[in-house]
């Protein structure tokens, strides 16, 4: 699972800088559009954060497992900590770059000071946001849930989750149950709650969110899972294709902030939801059966996992917003961007994880050393 979480956050961050290059509106964008990106990255979408869900569940499993007195603390710690962190310093970058590219005349510092703190519309953009930082925000608020009722019904629940994978342990019930499941309450949501994020308003985010991050949890518990899971993933892996080719239609037919009709709007929607769950099933037979082996560089990316996140996307951000004058190529930009938010990302852990104070901010071990950190990362790098 190591592998496969790295991998997604490494796929994340080439999305978001892929972004900047492609038609759909993002936080900023490059001098250059392309539309022969639509495809691809509309068949990265439906599943690359569900996916993280997934996963940060699975390791939330081994984190209980481990210590389940402390795991709510440890996980409000580790969540809480950076989301603080990254509100307080990093997306006020983001912000600044937003209302700049709307005529906002102060610097940052008059920005930070006196502008950011806001509630409401302000140079035609809503305040507070929590920017790219919103999964952290959702990751600790399913995590501290679960950790209260586990609290309060620890044993209740966990047999309740190991029944459950014993029901969909059995033919192929783990590749179609969820999927209608899902799909189910993703359209009984589409035109009743606004598809937007937020805590308290993303319905039918958290709708999928939630029982997809369940599931991993479970998953962790539950080795009569996998067997299932090898006996769906072609069958999963076919599903997604075929999903991917009707959400790729769709998004050609209707481009840009085009709206389809209320039923192609629904039968996207439901690909969307197939889509992510074969990807999820097929990755994570994947990670088991071929990425399941150790390298040097295993335990100190898996630790810096979640530094990387936090810090790349105003890294994206500021990049492009201050290489916009200089009128570079489209290899070149991609070049500045890619390499740019690369040496910051890896400068953040390099420097930050020596620095004892400032770990807990990114989301590292406060306790860890240096030198043990790698050996901890496994489980502590499991909150994204």
């Amino acid at each position: 699972m190591d592998w496969l979480r790295i991998a997604a956050f490494g796929l994340l961050i080439l999305y978001h800088i892929a972004m900047a290059f492609s038609p759909w509106d993002w936080v900023i964008k490059t001098g250059h559009a392309f539309q022969w990106l639509i495809p691809p990255m509309a068949l990265l979408t439906p599943w690359r954060l569900p996916l993280l869900f997934a996963v940060s569940g699975y390791a939330s499993r081994k984190l209980y497992d481990r210590n389940p007195g402390d795991f709510a603390r440890s996980r409000a710690l580790r969540l809480l900590v950076p989301l603080a962190f990254g509100m307080v310093a990093l997306v006020p970058l983001e912000m600044w770059v937003r209302v700049l590219e709307n005529g906002y005349p102060h610097g940052y510092l008059h920005f930070w000071a006196l502008d950011y703190w806001r509630s409401g519309d302000f140079w035609g953009r809503e305040f507070p946001s929590w920017e790219h930082l919103w999964f952290v925000a959702y990751l600790a608020a399913y995590t501290l849930l679960l950790a209260g009722v586990l609290a309060w019904r620890g044993a209740r629940v966990l047999r309740a989750m190991a029944a459950a994978a014993q029901w969909l342990a059995g033919g192929h019930r783990l590749l179609w149950a969820p999927v209608i499941l899902l799909t189910g309450a993703r359209l009984a949501l589409l035109f009743v709650a606004p598809e937007r994020q937020g805590l308290l308003r993303d319905w039918g985010g958290h709708a999928q969110y939630v029982p997809i991050f369940l599931f991993g949890f479970a998953l962790a518990g539950s080795p009569q899972l996998w067997p299932a899971i090898v006996r769906c993933w072609k069958p999963a892996l076919a599903l997604a294709a075929l999903a991917g080719a009707l959400i790729v239609a769709v998004e050609v037919a209707f481009p840009g902030a085009q709206v389809p009709p209320h039923d192609v709007m629904a039968l996207d929607r439901a690909a969307r939801t197939a889509m992510a769950w074969g990807m999820i099933l097929a990755l994570f037979h994947i990670a088991e059966t071929r990425w399941n082996r150790d390298h040097p560089l295993r335990k100190p990316l898996a630790e810096a996992v979640f530094p990387f996140y936090i810090v790349h996307h105003p890294a994206i951000v500021l990049i492009a917003w201050y290489s916009l004058p200089l009128g570079l190529s489209a290899p070149a930009e991609f070049a500045l961007l890619l390499g740019g938010t690369a040496s910051v990302c890896a400068a953040t852990y390099l420097i930050g994880r020596r620095i004892s104070w400032l770990r807990p901010l990114i989301g590292l071990n406060r306790l860890a050393k240096p030198e043990s950190s790698a050996r901890e990362s496994a489980p502590a790098s499991g909150v994204v």
